[in-house]
């Protein structure tokens, strides 16, 4: 298991839907640019996905700390949204 930490600026829509079968009930997946212009597929479950999904959009800037699957995908942990000044 790999425990990794990211802040980026989201730049994809975010994508909810609702899982019929396996441990978890939904999943919301987004893709993320980080500071040297990476493109970072993330994805959180359950509580995370509604949070990501009523309270993120585009353009929004996070910060993530996740894990790093075998498909180097992020899954999501812990998430909280900053603003620029």
């Amino acid at each position: 298991m790999n425990i990794c930490f990211l802040m980026g600026k989201i730049i994809s829509e975010i994508n909810f839907k609702f899982m019929i079968q396996g441990k978890n009930k939904s999943i919301a997946i987004f893709q993320i640019e980080v500071e040297n212009k990476t493109i970072i597929t993330v994805k959180g479950y359950d509580e995370i996905a509604d949070y990501c999904y009523n309270q993120l959009q585009k353009d929004n800037y996070i910060i993530i700390m996740g894990i790093l699957d075998y498909k180097g995908e992020i899954e999501i942990t812990e998430i909280e949204q900053f603003t620029l000044k």
